[in-house]
C-alpha cells in the first residue's frame, strides 16, 4: 500500500502491503465482533446474518473443545462442574398451551415461565402482575429484567408480582419435533397472543395460594422491540385481560423494505465516521459497477474483494452484505457498559485512523473523503485510505471467522439453497426468519433514492434480501410461505397509530427501529399523558428503559428519569383499577 502523494507521506514510499497475501487464520478470529442474538443478526443482515451466526456458533464450539482438551490447566480441572445459575431465585415452570388455539386439537406443549415474588404483597386488592413477553429469544435471556430490570423496578414500586413468559417455539417452549415449513405454521402473531391471553386467564403460580388471574387482578404487559409490538397488540386484542401495557421500542409498523434502519445510524453516528462510511460505500459501488461493465475493467471487482480477503466470493451482493456486519452492532449499544456493545465505536475508530502511525497531519486526517492527500494505491486501485481501513477491519473481524477447510464462498455465500434447509431443532435462526418471511418483513435494503447518501451498498435490494425465504422454507404439505410477508396482518392491529388508554409508548431517540414505531417520522405526533404515555428517551437506542441497576442511584439521569416516570404512570393506572 503506497500513498499517491509522496510529498505528504515521504516516509511511506517504501511501504507495500499486498492484501492478497494476508493469511486468514481462524485461530485469530473473535466471535465477540458479532453482536447480539440470532434475531438481532437476522434483523439487520438477513441471509448474511445467518451465515455469521453459524460461524459464530462453530467458533464457540471449537473454542469449547480446545478448552476441554486442556485438562492440565487450572481451568481444565473444573470443567466437569455445572455452570453456576446466575438467577437461582427464579425457577422455571411450565404452563400447558394448545398447539392451535383456533381449531380443535389435542396437541399441547409446555410454555416456560419464571416468577418473582420478592415484592409481592399477598391479599392486596389491586396486586399487579407484570408480565414481560420473552419475544424472539430464549426466556432465559430476559431474566436480568426480572432481577434488576424494568419488571423488578415496577414490582418493587407497587408490591407486585413479576413474570417472564417465554414465546412459543423459542427457548424450551417448543411445540414441534422439527422446524420444517409445516412445523412452523403455528408460529404467528395470533397464536402467540392467544398463548399470552390463556396464560393470564388461567395460570396458577406455584407457592401462591391467591388467585392472581386476569381479569381479577390488574395485569400489565411489557415488551421490548418485537415483544414491544406484541405488548401493544395485547392491549388492543385482549383489553379485558390486559389492564395496561408498555411498548418499549415496539415495532408496531411492519414493512417490507426497512431502509430507514441504516439511515438512523448514518445520521446518529459520529459525523466523520458517517462521512467516511458514505464515501467508502460509494467508492465500492462504483468499482463494482465498472467491473460489471466488462472490458479492461472487468477485474477491478475481484481486486477490490481481494483487499477484504474475499477475492473468491462469487457474488457482489454477498460481498457488500458482509460489509454491513459492524453496522448491525449499533442496535446493541446500551447505557449500561456491562451489557452494551462497543463494536460500532471500535469500527468507527478503525475506519478513520490514518494507515501509517507517523501520518497525523490535520491536513490529511481532517481532509474530506477522497481528497488527493488521502489517496492510496494498492493492487492497481487508487482509493481513500478509509476503504483500506474498512477492508482490514472486515478481514480481521469477520473473514477470519471462516475456518480452515472452508472457502469464503462456503462461509459467506448465500446462493446455495442447501445451506439454509436444515430443519433440526438446533437451527434456531429459522424461527425469527420464518416470522420475517410470513408476517413482519423488515428487510434491510439501501435507500430507494440512489442519490441519497447511504452506508450500505445499493446492491442490497428486496430481491436479494428476500431470496432466503424461498430457500429456507420450501412449500410444505400443509403450509406455504407467501411470496412476500403478509404485513397487513400486523399493521391491521393499529400500525403507527395504535393507541389505547393505559398503553404506554416508549422509544429511543437514535434507535434504528424508531422508524417502525409510533415515534416514526411517518407517524402523527401525540401528547404525552398519564393515561397514554408517549415518551422518547434522549440519545436512547433499543428499549433502553428495560435495563436497570441494582443500585438505581448509579443509573444515568435520563434512565432515572424514564424509570421514575414509568412508576408514576403505572401507579396512576392502578388507581383506576376496579376489581
Amino acid at each position: 500500500m503506497v500513498p499517491t502523494n509522496p510529498k505528504s507521506w515521504l516516509c511511506a514510499l517504501a511501504i507495500t502491503l499486498s492484501a492478497n497475501t494476508l493469511s486468514v487464520n481462524s485461530k485469530s478470529a473473535s466471535p465477540d465482533s458479532i453482536d447480539g442474538s440470532a434475531s438481532n443478526l437476522i434483523h439487520a443482515l438477513g441471509p448474511q446474518g445467518v451465515n455469521l451466526l453459524k460461524l459464530q456458533n462453530r467458533q464457540k464450539s471449537h473454542n469449547a473443545k480446545l478448552f476441554v482438551q486442556d485438562a492440565s490447566s487450572s481451568y481444565g480441572s473444573n470443567l466437569g462442574d455445572v455452570p453456576e445459575d446466575p438467577f437461582p431465585e427464579f425457577l422455571p415452570y411450565y404452563f400447558e398451551q394448545p398447539l392451535d388455539h383456533f381449531t380443535e386439537t389435542n396437541h399441547t406443549f409446555g410454555q416456560r415461565y419464571w416468577v418473582s415474588t420478592r415484592h409481592y404483597t399477598p391479599g392486596a386488592p389491586s396486586t399487579p402482575v407484570f408480565v414481560l413477553d420473552g419475544g424472539e429469544t430464549s426466556g432465559e435471556d430476559r431474566l436480568p429484567f426480572l432481577d434488576t430490570g424494568i419488571v423488578d423496578i415496577l414490582a418493587a414500586a407497587t408490591g407486585g408480582v413479576g413474570v417472564i413468559l417465554e414465546h412459543r417455539y423459542y427457548g424450551n417452549s417448543i411445540p414441534v419435533a422439527n422446524f420444517s415449513t409445516d412445523s412452523l405454521r403455528w408460529l404467528n402473531n395470533a397464536q402467540a397472543a392467544a398463548d399470552s391471553a390463556n396464560f393470564m386467564a388461567n395460570v396458577k403460580f406455584p407457592g401462591i395460594h391467591e388467585d392472581l388471574t386476569a381479569p381479577g387482578k390488574p395485569w400489565i404487559y411489557y415488551g421490548g422491540s418485537y415483544a414491544g409490538a406484541r405488548a401493544a397488540h395485547m392491549r388492543v386484542l385482549y383489553p379485558n385481560l390486559v389492564f395496561g401495557a408498555i411498548a418499549s421500542s415496539g415495532v408496531t409498523h411492519a414493512t417490507l423494505s426497512n431502509w430507514e434502519y441504516m439511515e438512523v445510524i448514518r445520521l446518529a453516528a459520529e459525523p466523520k465516521c458517517a462521512a467516511h462510511l458514505v464515501g467508502a460505500i460509494e467508492s465500492i459501488d462504483s468499482i463494482l459497477a465498472l467491473s460489471r461493465e466488462g472490458g479492461r475493467r472487468a477485474g477491478m471487482g475481484k481486486m477490490l474483494k481481494g483487499l477484504f480477503g474475499l477475492a473468491s466470493l462469487e457474488n457482489d451482493e454477498d460481498f457488500v452484505s458482509l460489509l454491513e456486519a459492524p453496522l448491525s452492532s449499533w442496535q446493541s449499544k446500551n447505557w449500561d457498559p456491562s451489557v452494551g456493545s462497543t463494536v460500532f465505536d471500535s469500527f468507527c475508530a478503525a475506519l478513520v485512523k490514518p494507515p501509517f502511525p507517523f501520518v497525523s497531519s490535520p491536513a490529511v486526517v481532517d481532509a474530506p473523503f477522497g481528497d488527493a492527500s488521502r489517496l492510496v494505491k494498492e493492487e492497481g486501485l487508487v482509493l481513500d485510505y478509509a476503504v483500506f481501513n474498512y477492508a482490514k477491519y472486515i478481514r480481521e473481524k469477520y473473514v477470519s471467522l471462516c475456518p480452515e477447510g472452508m472457502t469464503v464462498e462456503e462461509c459467506f455465500g448465500t446462493y446455495n439453497d442447501a445451506q439454509y434447509q436444515g430443519t433440526s431443532l438446533d437451527q434456531t435462526w429459522r424461527l425469527w426468519m420464518f416470522q420475517v418471511c410470513t408476517e413482519w418483513g423488515y428487510f434491510t435494503t439501501a435507500p430507494p433514492d440512489q442519490k441519497q447518501p447511504r452506508i450500505i451498498s445499493r446492491l442490497l435490494d428486496l430481491v436479494y434480501e428476500t431470496r432466503i425465504c424461498a430457500q429456507a422454507f420450501p412449500p410444505g404439505k400443509h403450509f406455504r410461505v407467501p411470496a412476500m410477508p403478509n404485513i397487513t396482518a400486523v399493521n391491521a392491529l393499529g400500525d403507527f397509530e395504535i393507541a389505547a388508554d393505559r398503553l404506554a409508548i416508549i422509544d429511543g431517540e437514535v434507535d434504528p427501529w424508531r422508524p417502525d414505531t409510533p415515534h416514526s417520522q411517518y407517524a402523527p405526533d401525540r401528547k404525552d399523558t398519564l393515561t397514554r404515555p408517549f415518551k422518547l428517551i434522549p440519545n436512547g437506542v433499543h428499549h433502553y428503559d428495560e435495563f436497570g441497576l441494582r443500585n438505581t442511584a448509579d443509573e444515568p439521569e435520563e434512565i432515572k428519569k424514564i424509570h421514575g416516570e414509568m412508576i408514576v404512570f403505572v401507579k396512576d393506572w392502578l388507581k383506576q383499577w376496579k376489581a
